[in-house]
């Protein structure tokens, strides 16, 4: 048997990394990345993280703390002045504004790392689940922004020939759930509650459009929830 190829994940521990991670195993040999930067629900997406990385047979698992996020502020994942709002009654207004869960430019910063370990480790791929669909409406999550940032990658590594994947961000999030279920994604350890740590809150925006994901896709959702 051939050797294969290396790829590093951005896992985070919740759904849409979760199936990500499933996705890159069955492909690729995973090297994954966690990150920890302060945010409320921290040591528990750590939990989820390990044990997603474990299911799926990661090779090797990468935890990273930084604390600018918290010394920064500005979000409601990171700052204890900001209060994680609940989900608006009207479900289709998710996505319409920018919320307080923003983290500002994150996801620069956690690309940045991993596409310098994947040049350590020689991978040409990184993958992370950044959804455009049925999300919060994250600036550092649409196609643009990836599309920018492997320039930049062409432009700045040895040899510029990472690319940085998001195989999950045209899909809606249901169908996000199917591909999981059909991959075998060990869902009932990720994490994707904005403030929970023992059972998730069902009341924020993360979880609302997980709870949705799973009941369009038919699925029972295997985790705790305070309230759904």
């Amino acid at each position: 048997m051939s050797e294969r190829a290396r790829a590093v994940v951005c896992l985070s521990g919740g759904m849409d990394s979760c199936v990500c991670a499933a996705l890159a195993a069955r492909d690729y040999e995973v090297y994954a990345v966690h990150f920890g930067y302060g945010q409320r629900t921290e040591a528990r997406e750590l939990r989820s993280a390990e044990a997603v990385a474990t299911l799926v047979g990661v090779k090797e698992f990468m935890h990273l703390k930084m604390d600018l996020f918290r010394r920064i502020g500005g979000s409601a994942l990171t700052d204890p002045g900001i209060a994680v709002p609940q989900a608006p009654a009207e479900e289709a207004q998710i996505g319409t504004e920018i919320p307080v869960t923003y983290v500002p430019f994150r996801n620069a910063h956690f690309l940045s790392a991993a596409v310098s370990w994947a040049e350590v480790l020689g991978a040409k791929k990184v993958l992370i689940g950044a959804v455009e669909q049925d999300s919060s409406g994250y600036p550092d999550c649409r196609p643009a922004y990836y599309d920018a940032f492997n320039k930049l990658i062409e432009a700045g590594t040895k040899e510029g020939d990472i690319r940085v994947v998001t195989p999950l961000i045209a899909m809606r999030k249901s169908e996000i759930v199917r591909l999981g279920v059909e991959l075998g994604a060990p869902f009932h350890v990720s994490w994707s509650c904005y403030s929970g740590e023992e059972k998730a809150c069902g009341v924020c925006e993360s979880c609302v459009l997980r709870l949705r994901a799973f009941r369009e896709a038919g699925a029972a959702d295997p985790i705790p929830y305070a309230a759904a």
